[in-house]
């Protein structure tokens, strides 16, 4: 009978923010012969998740600051039987912190800008635990791009809230790619523990407003025409909100549409106003909901 014997050298390492590196080699004692070698790969702690590679090593990109554990085995495949190691185990222990020091309900956005540039901005609050002398640094990573905050706004207590980034490196084009943000802290009273979350950065953009609205009447009917928000998306890839007031009655409407452009019938003795948002559609994660669109008016007064 064939042995099946469990991988050597398992080992764990951060390799960027809120990357792990596993790493391991083969039992030397494992017959080789016309057998097919897989490991098998179970992600215990941040995330759950399973999978086998034919390779020695692995990247994952999960939240660090409550630890990461793992475990990997030997799978054989010999003439279409499966045969499974004992598995072998490894853990990242969290980051020292005392509780409640962490920052708290974070919270980012990101916004397309005209040269089609992305600016990022993450608000949060002090941890209930935190001393009044905490400072926090916020750093993002997009990809293999990491930088740190330098544009700060503070709290009465001279703490940092909130963090600004003008331009960064995340690229608009792409889709469903993740943002991870990390942010530790000092003070002279406790170790503050640190914090991380991952963004899908389609799903914190706050899309821009619709562009060129215009509005007019032909006999009963309101037609509206808009171009879609700054944004690489095509216009296929969102959807909107039109706003209608009746000035004269008071009555609202917000209706869904899909096209650049919407018509209804109106009671042309009245005033409205009308305002358009938009937000993605089908083709990505949806983000937040626009601004409104500037009011315009028509109808008779």
């Amino acid at each position: 009978s064939v042995q099946v014997f469990p991988p050597v050298n398992f080992t764990l390492t951060v390799s960027a923010l809120a990357e792990v590196f596993l790493n391991w080699k083969p039992n030397p004692n494992q017959e080789l012969k016309n057998y097919t070698i897989r490991y098998d790969v179970e992600i215990i702690n941040p995330v759950p998740e399973e999978y086998d590679t034919k390779k020695t090593h692995s990247f994952r990109t999960a939240v660090l600051h409550n630890g990461f554990s793992a475990r990997v085995r030997t799978l054989l495949l010999v003439n279409d039987l499966q045969m499974k190691s004992d598995w072998v185990r490894g853990e990242l222990k969290p980051p020292p912190g005392a509780p409640e020091t962490s920052v708290a309900n974070l919270s980012c956005c990101n916004y397309i800008n005209i040269y089609n540039t992305v600016s990022l901005d993450c608000t949060w609050f002090p941890g209930k635990g935190a001393p009044e002398d905490t400072e926090y640094f916020l750093f993002y990573r997009y990809k293999t791009y990491t930088e740190e905050c330098r544009d700060y706004i503070k709290d009465k207590w001279n703490r940092n809230i909130e963090c600004r980034f003008p331009r960064t490196h995340i690229d608009p084009e792409e889709v469903d790619d993740l943002i991870i943000i990390h942010i530790n802290g000092s003070s002279k009273y406790t170790a503050i523990k640190p914090f991380q979350q991952l963004f899908n950065q389609n799903a914190i953009e706050k899309v821009n407003v619709p562009r060129n609205v215009t509005v007019f009447l032909e006999q009963n009917d309101l037609l509206a025409r808009w171009e879609k928000p700054i944004s690489s998306s095509p216009k296929e890839c969102f959807e909107y909100e039109f706003y209608l007031c009746n000035l004269k009655s008071g009555s609202k409407q917000i209706m869904k549409v899909s096209s650049n452009d919407f018509r209804i019938r109106i009671d042309v003795t009245c005033r409205y106003s009308i305002q358009i948002r938009a937000n993605h559609y089908i083709c990505r994660k949806r983000g937040f909901w626009s601004d409104w669109s500037e009011i315009l008016y028509v109808g008779k007064n």
